[in-house]
């Protein structure tokens, strides 16, 4: 029997409207929006969104630290359906109270990047090893120092942040230095780091505070950033007095632009993560627990590779062609 135009027309609206229904939601919120690290996280996401036929949200804080943002964004989205939440979160602390409301309404949230504080406040977390990462260019820069004495500055990214801890402190452990170990968020200190600032991971405020610890510390020999921005900034501000090739600069992201600054000898080394892999992971995690009601646990390790211009004796790397293939995790 032949269906009339009419009729087709209203079976096909019908199966729209049952499809719309039962598309699974699923809301990013990052820390900012112009940060490259979560605008890649961002892309994989919307690939992975795509790829599996659920419907994306996405929102942020308006800077490193905004809590208010992206708890209004969570708001937003679950208001909106979703029914997974993937978030990197700004305040490790501040944002849990607005986890348990979702997770009790029975949203799956997975951490991706940074952990809450406690680390249970999530359902999953996807994440770098941020104290590997940490630990690696430590190791790396003990070695590309030569035996010299260090004189460290550090710029860090804002107090008691599980992803700054773990950094800073994995750092020091790779150097050689008493550091805290992974659990702990407070900054380790000793008498090689003479100048510790805080960049919140911006290229402006890591230059600024570069250029105020080479007040204190004109003979520095070793710096550590948080990320690569904040590395971009400090070696500005070198250059500008004339000790940027006096100086070995180390980071943490493993961008595309990072990677280039490695090989144009900005940065010496540093430890490349993957965004992408970590968005497109969490989105399957959320159209799976959508169709079946599985929700991922605990701690997942997403890599973390050390991305060096020369090789050093006994720490693992790769090179700068390798770099830039794999950085954050484009295919």
């Amino acid at each position: 029997m032949t269906r009339s135009p009419f009729i087709a027309a209203a079976l096909a609206l019908a199966a729209s409207a049952v499809f719309a229904q039962g598309q699974p939601v699923i809301g990013l919120i990052t820390k900012t929006e112009t940060n490259p690290f979560f605008v890649k996280m961002k892309e994989g996401a919307a690939e992975a969104a795509k790829a599996k036929g659920a419907k994306l949200l996405t929102g942020a804080g308006k800077a490193d630290g905004d809590n208010a943002g992206q708890v209004t964004a969570m708001e937003n989205m679950i208001a909106a359906g979703a029914k997974t939440i993937l978030i990197t979160p700004s305040d490790s602390k501040a944002i849990v109270p607005a986890i348990k409301k979702a997770r009790d309404k029975g949203v799956l949230v997975i951490a991706l990047d940074s952990p809450t504080d406690p680390t249970e406040a999530t359902d999953a977390l996807f994440a770098t090893d941020n104290y590997k990462a940490g630990v690696l260019i430590g190791q790396y820069a003990k070695t590309a120092l030569a035996g010299k004495a260090p004189k460290i500055v550090t710029l860090d990214l804002f107090p008691g942040h599980p992803v700054g801890a773990q950094r800073h402190n994995g750092f020091m452990k790779g150097l050689g230095l008493a550091a805290p170990d992974a659990s702990s968020n407070a900054l380790g200190t000793a008498p090689e780091i003479a100048c510790a600032a805080d960049s919140y991971g911006d290229q402006a405020k890591g230059q600024t505070a570069m250029e105020n610890c080479l007040q204190k510390v004109p003979d520095v020999n070793l710096v550590y950033t948080i990320n690569e921005p904040a590395a971009a900034g400090a070696f500005n501000a070198l250059k500008k007095a004339g000790k940027d090739k006096s100086v070995v600069i180390v980071s943490v992201d493993g961008g595309c632009q990072g990677v280039k600054d490695v090989g144009a000898g900005k940065i010496a080394a540093t430890s490349q993560q993957y965004p992408l892999k970590m968005a497109a992971m969490g989105v399957e995690a959320g159209v799976e627990y959508f169709k079946t009601g599985k929700k991922p646990s605990g701690y997942t390790d997403t890599g973390v590779t050390l991305i060096a211009a020369k090789s050093v004796t006994g720490v693992d790397s790769k090179d700068v062609k390798a770099g830039t293939d794999l950085c954050w995790g484009k295919k």
